[in-house]
């Protein structure tokens, strides 16, 4: 029996990992709910941004509100942080095209520890399934910069969990959700 080392694990994984992303997006087009245009990337785009937006408003109010302590603060504090980056680069993506934004009331999810910790995964899983959910719906350009954000909202996901003791990766794969899943998901 022979002996790897992490190194070698690491570079097997990274080339398993590549291999994979190649296949998924060599297919990505062909389950296309409507043919990547300008267009189309700017609904997706705007569609994200929503997403963001809402899980940006959360962890601002959370972190306003003063009711979470140790690494759940530190966890709204970081995730916080990502959020505005992400709302920033899809607002500059977008430009003048960009939707207006809404206004958010989150309540008891934001002053309240458990409540917060279970709705932040719930927006997590929400952000995850719909990037993963318009993927084959937009540009090879728009699809690259989306590939970066939902791999962070995934990690997001997982650190709530691992903080709330229950399982970061509860499953093997993410579903993906269309758009009015994602709407409604977010009403």
């Amino acid at each position: 029996m022979t002996t790897s080392s992490r190194a070698d694990l690491f570079r097997g994984a990274g080339a398993a990992a590549a291999a994979a992303v190649g296949v998924a997006a060599a297919g990505r087009h062909g389950s296309a709910q409507a043919a990547p245009s300008a267009e189309q990337d700017r609904k997706v785009l705007n569609l994200l941004l929503q997403v963001e937006r809402t899980e940006a408003a959360f962890y601002e109010q959370a972190a306003a509100g003063g009711a979470l302590t140790g690494e759940l603060a530190e966890y709204a504090e970081v995730v916080l942080g990502h959020e505005r980056q992400h709302v920033a680069f899809l607002e500059e993506q977008l430009g003048a095209g960009a939707d207006p934004a809404p206004r958010f009331d989150f309540g008891q999810a934001t002053r309240e520890p458990q409540a917060f910790a279970r709705t932040a995964a719930r927006l997590e899983d929400i952000a995850v399934a719909a990037y993963n959910g318009q993927a084959t719906n937009v540009s090879d350009a728009v699809f690259a910069a989306a590939a970066r954000i939902v791999s962070v909202e995934a990690r997001h996901a997982a650190w709530v969990r691992s903080i709330d003791g229950r399982d970061p990766a509860p499953d093997a794969t993410d579903a993906p959700s269309s758009e009015d899943e994602v709407r409604d998901a977010l009403r």
